[in-house]
């Protein structure tokens, strides 16, 4: 069993319900449509662009993919990540944009938000009492040789490459698209997520993630409410 603290939208909000149809899959459990086709992509194109991203739910990495350390357990991870939400603020994005990330495709915020990069730091340090320290062969998975000598460390000292000043929060939607396909993948993002892409994010929960098997698909083990998010929804 691996755990991993994402992002992703509450399960009623609307970009959230549209990238669950973009991917094909719920990692709330609930039932999708496989991917259809859109614009010049068949369905099975879509399925084949998007089967790295629908393994893991629509989400941004925060703390990334762990086994437990040696005397910790689900229930003390779940209550530490309910006491740590409770505490913390929710943050607001202006504004999403379409970015392509080494060959993938992914929603990012249109301008830099130092109050996030603050949130995802502090989920990194807080929660690393939790995590295990990783087998020789997690570390080949990330390809050490291919990084800079500041994401090689933070491997070594974090369990994940993107963070601190490597991070950047990023909501992956395809795997990697040849440059040749790469406008056509653009244009039809565009089309399928329409206006949704203008809307403000909230960033006002963090979810417990888990993966019961190595390969086997990621899903909400628990979702947690940052502090005024529950507030302002209890009003």
């Amino acid at each position: 069993m691996r755990y991993a603290i994402y992002f992703t939208p509450d399960k009623h909000d609307p970009l959230g319900r549209v990238a669950e149809r973009w991917l094909g899959r719920s990692a709330f459990g609930r039932e999708v449509p496989p991917p259809s086709g859109i614009g010049a992509f068949s369905a099975a194109e879509i399925a084949f662009h998007t089967a790295a991203p629908r393994r893991y739910g629509f989400h941004a990495t925060l703390k990334a993919p762990f086994h437990l350390a040696e005397g910790k357990t689900e229930d003390a991870l779940i209550g530490a990540l309910a006491a740590f939400a409770e505490s913390r603020e929710p943050v607001c994005i202006e504004r999403l944009a379409l970015a392509r990330l080494d060959g993938f495709f992914a929603l990012v915020p249109a301008e830099p938000s130092a109050e996030l990069d603050r949130l995802a730091a502090d989920v990194v340090r807080e929660f690393e009492p939790f995590r295990a320290p990783l087998e020789p062969e997690e570390i080949e998975r990330r390809s050490p040789d291919n990084l800079t000598p500041e994401q090689l460390k933070n491997l070594h000292q974090w369990g994940y490459p993107h963070v601190f000043d490597a991070f950047r929060f990023h909501m992956t939607l395809t795997g990697r698209v040849p440059a040749a396909e790469a406008q056509r993948m653009e244009r039809a993002i565009d089309f399928f997520f329409g206006p949704l892409l203008l809307e403000p994010l909230e960033i006002g929960s963090l979810a417990l993630f888990a993966e019961p098997e190595l390969g086997a698909p990621f899903h909400v083990k628990s979702f947690h409410a940052l502090g005024g998010a529950r507030e302002r929804k209890s009003a």
